[in-house]
């Protein structure tokens, strides 16, 4: 059998890493005193580096971050409540596999839903299915599914996600109607996989926040009882931004 027709044997069996690197060394062969076995474990390592790379990519793009986030770049400082090691313990993946939830708790523009997403990403690049979703729109789709008959297939997709990351947790009053779905979502997910919560309510406040007594008991059993609490202080990412633009603005304008 020629090399060509080995080719396009994998080439059929989709080991196109191997093939790739097979390419290269009709150019440029690896070194003589390389053995076979040598040989072959760098095509096989290849071939698995490429593949895990492309999974990777296509759990980030169906994990819908909102956006481009990473735990290495959370900025990590005391007094807004962030510590290194705790990143370093959340970075791990260690609570995912435990079944645990986090909920982070801070005022508007403090940097929760970058460390949603973080959150995600991190999930993403260790192998889990992730996916981040305002809570607003996570009971609008919820409602919507109900209504045209894909509610059950929803609820089977949302259950096997393994982190779900449920952004901006009761930043409006929800109906007894979304409560009720939510707390389908959540039933089917304790003790199986992971969520994440980020809010500006603290956890003392959801019972009252929920409405319904029964079902706010519920909703709040399952997502406080087993998870990491992290709160963020300080000023809004958003408005020192802003703050910095207008100064810069005004320290370009030219003389009158």
């Amino acid at each position: 059998m020629t090399t060509e027709e080995i080719i396009q044997q994998l080439i059929e069996l989709k080991l196109m890493s191997i093939v790739a690197m097979l390419r290269e060394w009709l150019t440029s062969p690896p070194p003589a005193d390389t053995t076979f076995e040598e040989r072959l474990a760098l095509l096989v390592n290849r071939e698995v580096t490429e593949r895990r790379n492309r999974l990777i990519a296509r759990r980030l793009r169906d994990a819908k971050l909102p956006m481009p986030a990473c735990v290495e770049d959370v900025w990590c400082d005391p007094a807004r409540g962030l510590d290194k090691s705790v990143i370093r313990a959340l970075a791990t993946c260690q609570w995912v596999r435990a079944k645990q939830n986090v909920i982070a708790v801070g005022k508007t523009g403090v940097g929760k839903s970058y460390f949603g997403a973080a959150l995600a990403h991190a999930a993403c690049r260790q192998g889990y299915r992730a996916l981040c979703i305002r809570a607003p729109r996570l009971v609008h789709q919820l409602g919507i599914a109900r209504a045209d008959g894909s509610y059950a297939k929803l609820l089977d997709h949302l259950a096997r996600t393994h982190v779900l990351v449920i952004d901006d947790f009761l930043i409006a009053p929800m109906k007894d109607t979304e409560c009720r779905d939510l707390l389908e979502v959540l039933d089917d997910r304790y003790g199986h996989t992971s969520t994440v919560v980020t809010t500006q309510l603290s956890t003392k406040t959801w019972h009252d926040a929920l409405g319904e007594p029964t079902v706010a008991d519920a909703i709040c059993d399952r997502l406080v009882h087993n998870a990491h609490a992290v709160s963020l202080k300080g000023e809004s990412g958003r408005k020192i931004k802003g703050m910095n633009t207008e100064s810069t603005k005004t320290t370009e304008q030219p003389n009158p």
